[in-house]
């Protein structure tokens, strides 16, 4: 088995954000070589996460405002006593995940007809990284 390695980096221009990555996931798997196996994407930092979904902008805001629903920004967060703000982010995360794993088949990402995968940021504006490890032969 070989591996291959490379980052992602980001810095988003609002607080909460989701980037399309699949091309440059696409562009990854090119360079490695590897044709069967599987591709680890995780997001390096605690307050972002990765997801797969549809890639349209209602869908976008539907996931965006549930997250928000869900865990809505609030300064009573006991997080928020350590001298942070992002204690939401943090719920966000947690509730979408860190990391997937995208299946390699014929040196092509098996993604469904309409999955895509997305970078999601909930507190950024700074300086963020992405892993993607790609195993297999």
């Amino acid at each position: 088995m070989r591996t291959h390695t490379e980052y992602l980096w980001f810095e988003t221009k609002k607080r909460k954000e989701l980037i399309r990555i699949t091309p440059d996931l696409r562009a990854i798997l090119d360079r490695s070589g590897i044709r069967e196996g599987m591709m680890l994407v995780s997001a390096m930092h605690i307050t972002a996460g990765i997801i797969v979904n549809d890639n349209e902008t209602g869908l976008h805001a539907d996931i965006l405002q549930w997250l928000e629903k869900t865990a809505p920004e609030d300064p009573s967060y006991a997080h928020h006593r350590t001298g942070e703000d992002n204690g939401d982010a943090h719920l966000k995360r947690i509730l979408i995940h860190h990391q997937v794993i995208l299946p390699v088949t014929g040196g092509k990402l098996d993604l469904g007809p309409w999955e895509e995968c997305f970078y999601a940021e909930f507190d950024g504006q700074r300086r963020k990284r992405v892993i993607v490890k790609t195993m297999g032969e």
